[in-house]
């Protein structure tokens, strides 16, 4: 094991969790996670994370410790098959412990035997809005991921989805901020336009996407844009 037994596991995982700590971009979090991920297999495997969106249409290789993955992913999202989309989609946990003799993904199980990789193991990071990730590690020889292994690599997912989810409410929360800027725009060009107040011009803004059916936001960006 890379990790050097139990010694290096731990030490591993005190450094990622010190790393989570301080202020970092969510590749660098999850470059971390999946570089902590291949020192701790007892075999050469290389890691990555898989995001599907858009419906299961556009795949995102993330992090990957080797050129290998954004071929195998782009692979999984041709055929629409593989341990990492099933992942993604539907399963918590995705073993394959030898592509040459399982029969769940046929044409992705060939096409990964041909460039050396011959099992892997894939964990759900989230699901939601359309948007699913996976984190996946694939090996270059069978059976390369017991229990133990497993084991390892779920803690590390867990710490993955952590930093999605961060990303993901950090994006949320700058969305409903210019949100509010757009709208309080387009409230005081209300006010001032028809000399009425900021209630009332809140009112008109709601009607107005009620009638249109088109978000407020959109509404109010659009009274913004022409006010300009």
């Amino acid at each position: 094991m890379n990790g050097s037994g139990s010694g290096g596991i731990v030490r591993t995982m005190a450094d990622l969790a010190r790393s989570f700590s301080a202020p970092r971009s969510v590749e660098d979090s999850l470059s971390t996670v999946t570089a902590a991920a291949v020192d701790l297999m007892p075999t050469e495997a290389c890691a990555g994370i898989l995001m599907v969106s858009g419906g299961g249409k556009k795949f995102d290789s993330v992090a990957a410790t080797s050129d290998l993955l954004p071929k195998l992913d782009h692979v999984q999202e041709e055929l629409g098959e593989g341990p990492c989309v099933a992942a993604a989609v539907a399963n918590l946990v995705v073993r394959c412990d030898d592509f040459r003799s399982d029969d769940r993904w046929p044409r992705f199980a060939a096409a990964a035997v041909d460039v050396g990789i011959y099992s892997s193991i894939s964990f759900q990071l989230y699901t939601s809005e359309g948007k699913m990730g996976a984190l996946n590690l694939f090996a270059f020889e069978p059976h390369a991921f017991g229990l133990q292994e497993e084991s390892m690599a779920e803690v590390l997912a867990a710490h993955a989805a952590l930093a999605l989810m961060a990303a993901r409410t950090k994006e949320q929360l700058q969305s409903a901020l210019v949100s509010r800027d757009v709208i309080g725009q387009a409230k005081g060009m209300i006010m001032e336009r028809f000399n009425v107040d900021a209630i009332r011009a809140f009112e008109m803004l709601t009607h107005l996407s009620q009638e249109t059916n088109t978000r407020l936001h959109a509404v109010a960006e659009q009274i913004v844009e022409r006010g300009k």
